[in-house]
């Protein structure tokens, strides 16, 4: 695969961070659209790897000159604004579909002949197996419609501009460099301090993705010339979530306290989440991290010292952690 040059959104947040990295690896020549306050803390690794363009995503237009001279071929976009579970019903997801057509818009703009959008698991809604791309949305909150909505614009803008357009719907992923507030770095904080951590009864089937797969997955649609249309990124493995919890309380302190059935599930609980990626697959991809060896690197990770870490509310998406 030749190297492209690609516009990436969303580059300073969690999966976006990996995304960056995965394509810089890869040889390809990354321009990351960043907000003049955002914190780079997570793209250390890359700094001097990256073209760095300051950028309002509502004002995107203004950036179209300088994108053309630097001969964008692929837009990446990951970023969105509220994607902890108090937004979720917030109206300021509406926002998030318009600037996705505005980023839309742009690639159409300068000439780029691929995009890649990410999406997520919340457009389907609840399912009791392994989720195909082919299943019915049915959200149930204003995030998953906003990000529905948002795909299916950018679609129509795509084919119309006659450019390969893919929609990933990322599953719930992990991994050092995430944010505190989700599921895994929050047990492991939890856990290290002594805390009882709060839990529902975790009967729920849950799947985890290390982000290094799935920053792999937008490489691999990349780099597809025929991958285009909606593709599943999770896993298909989704053992008991107690299990999970149980093997991370482990591996932190084997003594720590798990208060299962401590939060009453959400009228709205996913109990299963697992994403069938066999059309991804068909692609080459396949996950690299086994669980327990990407939740043993994480936990080393919050184990070690770290830059301060702002926690911020516009991130690249990912599943909720709806324990």
């Amino acid at each position: 695969m030749r190297s492209m040059r690609v516009l990436l959104t969303g580059s300073t947040g969690f999966l976006g961070s990996y995304v960056a990295e995965e394509l810089v690896a890869r040889g390809h020549e990354v321009t990351a659209l960043v907000r003049p306050a955002s914190d780079h803390w997570r793209l250390a690794d890359v700094r001097f790897l990256l073209h760095k363009i300051e950028g309002d995503m509502n004002a995107v237009r203004l950036l179209q000159p300088k994108l053309c001279e630097l001969n964008i071929e692929a837009v990446i976009h990951l970023a969105w604004q509220g994607v902890r579970n108090s937004e979720h019903n917030s109206p300021r997801q509406a926002a998030n579909v318009a600037a996705t057509v505005e980023i839309a818009e742009l690639a159409a703009g300068i000439g780029a002949s691929v995009f890649i959008g990410s999406g997520s698991q919340a457009e389907y809604g609840p399912y009791d197996r392994a989720i195909r791309e082919d299943d019915a949305p049915r959200p149930t909150t204003l995030y998953g419609e906003a990000k529905l909505a948002a795909g299916g614009k950018a679609a129509r803008i795509a084919a119309a501009a006659g450019i390969r357009f893919a929609w990933l719907r990322v599953f719930s992923t992990y991994g050092p460099r995430d944010n505190d507030y989700w599921l895994v770095p929050s047990l492991i904080r939890e856990l290290k301090s002594g805390r009882r951590m709060k839990l529902t009864a975790c009967e729920q089937h849950w799947g985890f993705l290390h982000a290094r797969d799935a920053a792999a997955g937008y490489r691999t649609v990349l780099e597809a010339p025929s991958a285009s249309g909606v593709f599943n990124l999770g896993s298909a493995d989704a053992p008991p979530l107690r299990e999970t919890v149980t093997k991370l309380r482990d591996m932190v302190d084997p003594s720590g306290e798990l208060g299962f059935g401590d939060i009453p599930y959400r009228p709205d609980q996913i109990m299963v989440l697992a994403a069938d990626t066999t059309r991804l697959e068909s692609l080459g991809w396949r996950p690299a991290v086994d669980l327990a060896d990407g939740l043993r690197e994480t936990v080393a990770w919050m184990s070690q010292s770290k830059p301060p870490r702002r926690l911020r509310d516009c991130e690249t998406e990912r599943a909720p952690p709806n324990i």
